[in-house]
């Protein structure tokens, strides 16, 4: 499973692709894998959190506007899965807090009207948490009622079953892992990690960054990345 963030064409960050960068890797896994939801993906995951070979499931973490204004996902009818910031689609809304490298204009999230034009579209949508908050710093009351009501304030608004969580920055520990089961999620999404026993709570992604061509989406997308991971360094 691979786990995207933004698609930019001016913001000069690991987490950005450019468009045309992600039109290249859309392409590519078209010809050599076969793109399922993630709702299939799981679905399909063996003991040890894998996808079968040739099989790949897209995610976007945060839910930057790239994603509607670049990435071109409803035209492309692409069946990716991103996870939302639910107070992002507030009145109140929320600010970018959480990026290390932020771009000089400030970054946005994707408004209610683009998330649901995208939803009617194939694109599928869950919880990021609340506020992207580290999971692992709540109480786990603080985090059960956190993931809670994301779940509850996205199924509100999208007006559809919201089964899956990704941990913001993919952190979590067993008891952020029992408070999500808690509050109604299914399955939880990490990212990258070596290969563990399958638990649903802690499904690995494998995060694809700027820079990473062809070939380093052809070994991402493999069911070995996870097991050669370590011996690879910096990629």
């Amino acid at each position: 499973m691979l786990c995207y963030h933004e698609v930019s064409q001016t913001w000069e960050s690991s987490l950005a692709v450019t468009p045309e960068l992600f039109q290249v890797h859309l392409r590519w896994l078209r010809r050599h894998r076969r793109l399922v939801s993630l709702a299939e993906a799981v679905d399909r995951l063996d003991n040890s959190a894998r996808l079968p070979s040739g099989y790949a499931a897209i995610t976007f973490d945060d839910g930057f506007t790239g994603l509607y204004a670049h990435a071109r996902l409803i035209e492309e009818r692409v069946p990716a899965t991103v996870f939302i910031v639910a107070q992002s689609l507030t009145n109140e809304g929320i600010t970018v807090h959480w990026v290390d490298d932020p771009p000089e204009i400030p970054l946005h999230t994707l408004s209610l009207d683009q998330v649901l034009e995208m939803q009617e579209a194939g694109v599928s949508f869950g919880s990021h948490s609340l506020a992207h908050r580290d999971l692992t710093k709540l109480s786990f009351e603080d985090c059960r009622r956190d993931v809670k009501e994301s779940r509850e304030l996205l199924e509100d608004l999208l007006g559809t079953r919201v089964p899956f969580v990704a941990y913001p920055g993919g952190l979590h520990t067993e008891s952020v892992r029992r408070a999500a089961q808690r509050a109604g999620f299914s399955h939880g999404f990490t990212l990258e990690r070596v290969v563990s026993p399958s638990d649903p709570l802690c499904i690995p992604r494998i995060g694809v960054y700027a820079g990473n061509e062809s070939l380093a989406l052809r070994a991402k997308s493999s069911r070995l990345y996870l097991t050669i991971r370590p011996y690879l360094g910096p990629f």
